[in-house]
């Protein structure tokens, strides 16, 4: 069910950010700097680092796209990184178990709290998308 709620929460903000138009999708649209194609690239690094291990050292910096990165680049990765935490999960039996890590030095949470942490995460984030394609091209709903 966790599962779940996050994969349609994945293919939310995924939609939201697929084919928004340049420049708007890296435009900062409030003044705290977010953009659109910025928030889907954090969320990739965020999944990357619960699900899969990976070391993130400036979570600043993740709430930008590289400027050679185009947005079907950008969709794709969190996309294929959704897809490789999902077969992380798909072997795991037991919620309170810790997630299974690439890097197993380093001390996990249980499969419950990271799903439920990525849940908050991405529903959080997905609630900016939705301002901010509206505001770039008027785009709203799921």
């Amino acid at each position: 069910m966790l599962q779940g709620f996050l994969n349609y929460l994945r293919t939310s903000i995924a939609a939201k950010v697929d084919g928004a138009p340049e420049p708007q999708v890296r435009t900062a649209a409030v003044p705290s700097g977010t953009n659109l194609l910025g928030l889907l690239n954090h969320l990739t690094f965020v999944e990357r680092s619960m699900f899969l291990g990976d070391d993130v050292t400036d979570w600043q910096a993740t709430f930008q796209a590289a400027p050679s990165d185009s947005v079907a680049d950008v969709v794709a990765r969190y996309r294929n990184t959704a897809k490789r935490a999902n077969d992380v999960l798909d072997g795991c039996t037991d919620l309170g178990a810790p997630v299974p890590r690439l890097r197993p030095d380093r001390p996990a949470p249980s499969i419950r709290w990271a799903l439920t942490h990525m849940i908050e995460e991405t529903g959080r984030h997905a609630g900016h998308a939705d301002i901010l394609r509206e505001l770039i091209d008027g785009t709203t709903g799921r």
